[in-house]
This record gives structure tokens, C-alpha cells and sequence, in this order.
């Protein structure tokens, strides 16, 4: 049976003029996809006209109401209806779409808003007196006055109640209201000198503060810090890179954490640039290129970086929701993230984060007291009573019970039975990266990484220093280093590549081809020599040496597809730099190896002068760092 073709029909159709109000619903669709689209519409209003406070009121996962307050310059009451016309904005006047300053200039956002709810938009400008509007579903009121100090307040209600098909898409209230905050926070990090609130008031009454920053003060990367402290939290600050660079006219600040900070997903990513919060897939490649080689694959960076640059040189007019930027010269882009990043990273040395002494410090457990020691009737009624480690004079001496056959002198831990540890004079390397404050004669227990006092395990190396203890995991520690001098040697000499005797041919698209040939250049960089051998088919003539016998072809399309994923590709680099940690695997202290007190040394002053020696090739810590007053907390001498 045959199907009539639905692009055929019977009579002529008829184009028709839409009228205002489905315009509107059909640009709200665009604009306003769910409650925390509305939020960041309207606190991106909120910061353009100038607030230094913004406060957010949600309900019911801002399904029900979504109330944005703010301290800013607010709309005089002839401009009100003006406002809620569709492109009708204060940001721009239309004459270059490239040179824009602002967070919103389309002139979308209320009118869609508008249009899909109950909108209530309240302000008062310097000079005039507070006017109110109104709008419901596409139906304007005329303007009113209102009372209001100063600022503006838009009141949104009934969200897509004109539109109720849309609600059957939306999450529920508790995923709708993670992905407000979400917004807000975002915004926060992009605006460190403003204060934010954010209240959920679904249950009635003043409601519940979902989060809160203060103004923050002193220079923008002082302010950056302390926002960023309280947005992802005090240890991501406390493990933080601080970023500065520089790149033909582009301009990257920001914060990187420690490659041992790392996270089990990218939910710790944040972009900005010329201060707009975007999710660019270039930027996040670039992000993850830049920790490529301190990181395993399920492990994820957490940074916040702002790229600030002449608007000229960025297009943000790519989708409406202005969460997507095009750079005129994308490479320029990239390249700043990574070599910024890396530089960074390098000049770190052998940090490692913090959390990985707090982790540590968790896994301790206090002896606790035997249960068979106590009575059942405590063990069924009494309370465990805190443990004292401290001697208390208010408790009778004839309640404790000292053994008769004690004597002090028989503990044998008299100081003249004492064991002492011989001094350690180190090797001519091991002296020769000193902290800047030391000199020939310092003790080694005044380096970063402390003197070496034992080995245990034949595997884990215990260090003094003058603040607390290291303990160092030898094998991985070794495996680093080993592995940054041989990718040293690769970089000064580059990577020798071992001629086909039969080229290769692998057939491609005229496309592929010709996106494979532009990157010709930075393949050959790693021993793979490509050429075009007619129509769409690629010659591979020379393949990296240290693959040993691979399949080219297969080689070949994985590195297309990164490059048509994320117009660059890291799979050759992977497969070259995954030899070279396999070789300084190998190449490395085999745990199991005891090591004598001056080897010992000599790895920890290795590790001192050797950037990224705080992990090893696969993003795991190479050494633990331990307080001096952690220790004592932990045996209640504090």
C-alpha cells in the first residue's frame, strides 16, 4: 500500500502573520527551559543594573514563585511597559552586536517571561516615584504606582501556567531547586564584590536560607578567594593554584586545585569569560588537557578560571541562553588554558592537598576499652563516658589500681637507655635544593619533605620534620620522578618515529582527510608522519618508535575522532607518554627494596626540586604530611 507523501497536499497552504502573544511563547521556549533559566535571567538583569545585593526568593522549586530583589538603578515608570516589549533592552542600541559589556542584551527574557506566567515587575529609579506592572500570560495592565525604597523586584508566578504541557517536563522540586543554587553560585563566583541570598519559602513564612555570600572585599584575587571559599568550600581554597597568564590579548585569573584534589566527576568546573558563566566544550577540552598527565580517567580537575578579553575577539551571541561563546581564534584560547594551567602546576613542585592528610588522619581510630571489662549492667543502661587522658586531682588516689611489681625505673624508657639515631650527612645532590631560608649547615629535618628516620614495609619511607612526620610511598614517588626526566629527554629530543617498509594507506572521507592533514604538523611532533595519498585516502610512512609494532590504522581514527570531537587530539600524546610511565614503572624502587638512610634522603630531596612529585603518573598522592598537633590530638595531648 502506498503512503500519500505528507509533502504534498491538496490545496496551498497559507502563511500567516503569528500574533504577539505565540511569539512570545514560542521565544520563551528558547529563553526560559526550566525555573533556574528564569533565575538566571533575572539575577543577570539584577547585576547589570549595578546591585551590590541580590536576593532570591523560590517556592516550590520556583514552579510556584521566583522573586528576584535588588539594590540596583532600577526602570523609570514611563520605561516599565517598554521593558516587557520583546528585543527592547538598555544594554546595547544595536549598532555592534560584537561589543557587548553586559550579562543580557537580546531583550528576550521578560517579555518570554511574561508570556508562560504571572509576571510582576516592581521598581523605583533615582528621581522617580516606585510604579508596578503587570503582565499574564501575553495580557499587559497599565502601569500603577507601588511602594518601594529603591531597586527593582520581579515577581514571577505560576510558572508555564499558560503553557501546561511544558510542567509534564520539568524535574521535581527538590532537582529544580539544586539547579537554582547551582545558578546562583555560578554567578556569585562571577561577581565576588556583590552579596547574594537565596531563600526557599515553599513551606511558608520567612523560609530557609538555601545559601548565602557576603560582599566580599580587598583586591579581585583576595575577593575571588574568599567567594570561592565559601561557594566550593574551604578545602578546594585551601588546595588551590592561584592562576595568572597572559596570551595575545587574552587574559586568564582564576584558581586550579592540586592535581590530589581531584573529583570523581566534572561538577567542580567552572568558566567564565569576560565574567559571563559558560559551559564551552572547547574550554572544558582545554581544562582536561591541561591535567591530562596527572590525572587517571576517572578522576576529574576542579577549578574556576575567567578568561577577560576585548569583546571583540569573542562572539557570545551564539544561543539564547548565552551559555555558548565562539572565540575568533579558538587555539589562542586553548592554548592559554593549558600552558597557564601547567605552569602552574609545575611551579607547585611536590604540594600535594590537604584532604589527603585529613584523610589519613580519619582512618586513625583511639584504642577503645574492652567491653568485657565493663559490667552488664552498664553495658545495658550506662552511657559510654567520654575518654580523660589527662590526670584529674579531683580523683582519689586509691581508686586506681597500680600494679605492686611497677617501678619506674623498669620501663626502659630511661634517656640513657634511649636509642638515638646516628647523624645523616647527605649526598652532594641533596644539599643542593635548600629552602630559601636555610643554608649548607640547616638540618635536613628543615626541608619541606624532612629527614628520613625509617623505612617500614619495605615500601613506605618515615621522614621528620621540624613540624610533624612525611610518609612517603617509595615506589610512586620514584616513578614520578623517573617519569618527568624521561619526558624531559622526549621533549628536548623529540620522539623518534621507525619507517613503514609498506606506507600504510587508510581510506577517509574527503573531510576526515583534510581535517587529519591540518593537524600533519603536530602528529609528526610525536613520531607519526602522515601524507595525502589522492582523493581521501592518507598515507601513514613513519609511526612512533616507542609504540613498537601497532595498528596504524586504528591509531589513525582515534585520533580523527578526538579531533572532530574536540577539534584536537591527545590520543597519539596518551599512547606515547602511557609508554613512558609504563617504562618508569619499571624503571622505578620496587616496593619490597630496603633503602639505605642516605638513598632515602636523596629521594626526598629528588622529590623537593621535581615539579608534580606530589603525585605519581596515575593522580594518587606520593607522600602524606602529618601536623605535629595533629599527632598530638590524636593521643589526647591537646
Amino acid at each position: 500500500m502506498q503512503r500519500p507523501d505528507p509533502n504534498i497536499r491538496d490545496s496551498q497552504p497559507v502563511i500567516r502573520q503569528l500574533d504577539e502573544s505565540a511569539i512570545n511563547r514560542i521565544a520563551a521556549g528558547e529563553v526560559v527551559e526550566r525555573p533556574a533559566s528564569v533565575v538566571k535571567e533575572l539575577v543577570e538583569n539584577a547585576l547589570d543594573a549595578g546591585a551590590k545585593r541580590v536576593e532570591i526568593t523560590i517556592a516550590d522549586g520556583g514552579k510556584t514563585l521566583i522573586r528576584v530583589r535588588d539594590d540596583g538603578c532600577g526602570i523609570a515608570p514611563e520605561a516599565l511597559p517598554l521593558a516587557l516589549s520583546r528585543h527592547a533592552t538598555s544594554k546595547i542600541d544595536g549598532s555592534d552586536l560584537l561589543n557587548i559589556h553586559s550579562f543580557g542584551f537580546r531583550g528576550e527574557a521578560l517579555p518570554s517571561l511574561g508570556a508562560v506566567g504571572r509576571l510582576t515587575l516592581t521598581s523605583r529609579a533615582q528621581g522617580h516615584e516606585a510604579a508596578e506592572i503587570r503582565v499574564s500570560g501575553g495580557h499587559t495592565d497599565p502601569v500603577r504606582p507601588a511602594a518601594l525604597n529603591s531597586g527593582t523586584v520581579a515577581e514571577l508566578r505560576d510558572l508555564f501556567y499558560a503553557t501546561p504541557a511544558r510542567l509534564k517536563f520539568l524535574r521535581t522540586d527538590r532537582a529544580e531547586t539544586q539547579a537554582v543554587t547551582d545558578i546562583i553560585k555560578r554567578l556569585a563566583m562571577a561577581e565576588p564584590f556583590t552579596g547574594f541570598i537565596l531563600r526557599d519559602t515553599s513551606g511558608g513564612g520567612e523560609g530557609r536560607v538555601l545559601f548565602r555570600a557576603d560582599p566580599e572585599t580587598g583586591d579581585m584575587f583576595d575577593a575571588l578567594h574568599g567567594r570561592l571559599a565559601n561557594v566550593l568550600g574551604r578545602e578546594f581554597a585551601e588546595n588551590a593554584l592561584a592562576i595568572d597568564a597572559e596570551r595575545e590579548g587574552l587574559h586568564m585569573t582564576g584558581y586550579a586545585a592540586l592535581p590530589t584534589y581531584s573529583r570523581g566527576a566534572a561538577v567542580a568546573q567552572f568558566l567564565f569569560v569576560n565574567g559571563r558563566p559558560v559551559r564551552d566544550k572547547l574550554l572544558m577540552g582545554a581544562l582536561r588537557a591541561a591535567y591530562f598527565d596527572f590525572l587517571s580517567r576517572d578522576r576529574h580537575p576542579a577549578a574556576a578560571l575567567f578568561i577577560d578579553c576585548d569583546p571583540m575577539l569573542v562572539d557570545v551571541n551564539v544561543h539564547p541562553a548565552k551559555s555558548e561563546v565562539r572565540f575568533r581564534d579558538p587555539a589562542i584560547a586553548r592554548g592559554l588554558i593549558v600552558s597557564g594551567l601547567r605552569h602552574a602546576l609545575a611551579d607547585a613542585g611536590h604540594r600535594a592537598s590537604t584532604t589527603v592528610a585529613g584523610a589519613t588522619l580519619g582512618a586513625f581510630r583511639p584504642e577503645r576499652p574492652s567491653q568485657a571489662a565493663l559490667g552488664a549492667a552498664q553495658q545495658a543502661f550506662a552511657p559510654e563516658a567520654p575518654r580523660v587522658y589527662q590526670y584529674d586531682p579531683k580523683h582519689r588516689s586509691d581508686t586506681v589500681q597500680i600494679p605492686t611489681g611497677y617501678r619506674h625505673e623498669n620501663s626502659g624508657f630511661s634517656e640513657g637507655n634511649a636509642q638515638t639515631f646516628p647523624s645523616l650527612t647527605p649526598t652532594p645532590s641533596a644539599r643542593a635544593e635548600l629552602p630559601p631560608e636555610t643554608d649548607a649547615q640547616t638540618p635536613l629535618e628543615a626541608y619541606p619533605l624532612g629527614a628520613a628516620r625509617a623505612q617500614v614495609h619495605e615500601n613506605y619511607i618515615i621522614a621528620q620534620t621540624t613540624r610533624g612526620m612525611v610518609v612517603v610511598d617509595q615506589h610512586a614517588a620514584h616513578e614520578r620522578l623517573v617519569y618527568e626526566k624521561l619526558k624531559a629527554q622526549m621533549a628536548a629530543n623529540g620522539v623518534p618515529s621507525q619507517a613503514l617498509l609498506i606506507p600504510e594507506i587508510v581510506e577517509l572521507s574527503q573531510s576526515d582527510a583534510s581535517r587529519l592533514l591540518e593537524a600533519a604538523d603536530d602528529l609528526a611532533r610525536f613520531g607519526l608522519h602522515i601524507e595525502a595519498f589522492g582523493g581521501g585516502a592518507i598515507a601513514v610512512r613513519e609511526t612512533p618508535a616507542i609504540l613498537g609494532e601497532i595498528n596504524a590504522e586504528a591509531l589513525i581514527r582515534d585520533v580523527l575522532d578526538e579531533l572532530t570531537d574536540q577539534d584536537d587530539s591527545m590520543a597519539l600524546q596518551a599512547r606515547v607518554e602511557a609508554i613512558l610511565s609504563r617504562v618508569a614503572c619499571h624503571g622505578s624502587i620496587r616496593s619490597g627494596r630496603r633503602m639505605q638512610v642516605a638513598e632515602m634522603n636523596e629521594l626526598l630531596r629528588q622529590m623537593e626540586a621535581t615539579p608534580h612529585s606530589g603525585q605519581c603518573n596515575h593522580g594518587r598522592p606520593t607522600y602524606v604530611e602529618l601536623q605535629l598537633s595533629d599527632i598530638e590530638r590524636l593521643f589526647g595531648r591537646t
